[in-house]
């Protein structure tokens, strides 16, 4: 199974979407394996333009695309920007989106932490976007991160909550933010789950070696 793989060079703004898309013609899946909802790719096709974030630049053309288990998800994001495109047209089913089980979850005590750690900052800053990203691969580098499979046991779900807030409560302490509230936490997790697990259905390598049989 021949692969090719676009990688930038940190900068942004390189086109790397564009050229994702002009690449999908020749591919039987698209990829992304890396990356927040801070991307921007825009795509011309035809007279249309679509501005993607999350989903990968595949699915404009209608090609099998997979968000893999390397990507932060913020899953009210994803949902936006799903509803965007499909406003234009594009109808995004799980036969043509599918979401790494294993993907881990942006939520909003990560947003909060990185906009509390840039504005403490101060003429240090580094520039960023303030979406929670870098705090979210944190807690995936910590093993402590919620993941869209962890979506589907609501019970097991508070045990996990309880050891990622063990850690970003201590966080939130130092940096003058209140207590993240839990039981307002698990419920705007419920609702949003049923949006990312419809797209999460099989296992990424399950789907991908079927389809090269």
């Amino acid at each position: 199974m021949a692969n090719v793989t676009v990688v930038g060079a940190q900068w942004g703004d390189e086109g790397k979407g564009k050229i994702v898309d002009w690449l999908s013609n020749r591919a039987d899946w698209v990829v992304r394996f890396q990356g927040g909802h801070n991307a921007g790719h825009t795509l011309v096709v035809g007279d249309v333009t679509y501005k993607l974030s999350l989903l990968p630049s595949g699915v404009v053309q209608g090609k099998p695309s997979v968000i893999g288990n390397g990507v932060v998800i913020d899953p009210w994001a994803l949902r936006d920007e799903i509803a965007r495109i499909e406003g234009q047209g594009v109808e995004i089913t799980s036969d043509l989106l599918t979401i790494a089980e294993t993907a881990c979850l942006i939520l909003p005590l990560h947003r909060d932490l990185d906009q509390a750690r840039e504005a403490q900052a101060g003429t240090t800053k580094i520039g960023t976007t303030g979406r929670g990203i870098g705090p979210a691969y944190e807690d995936k580098v910590g093993r402590r991160a919620i993941r869209v499979g962890d979506l589907t046991d609501p019970e097991a779900l508070d045990a996990k909550i309880e050891r990622l807030l063990a850690h970003h409560n201590a966080l939130r302490k130092g940096l003058d933010l209140p207590e993240v509230d839990v039981p307002a936490l698990k419920a705007e997790l419920m609702a949003i789950a049923p949006e990312v697990l419809k797209y999460a259905g099989q296992p990424v390598w399950r789907l991908l070696d079927q389809a090269h049989r």
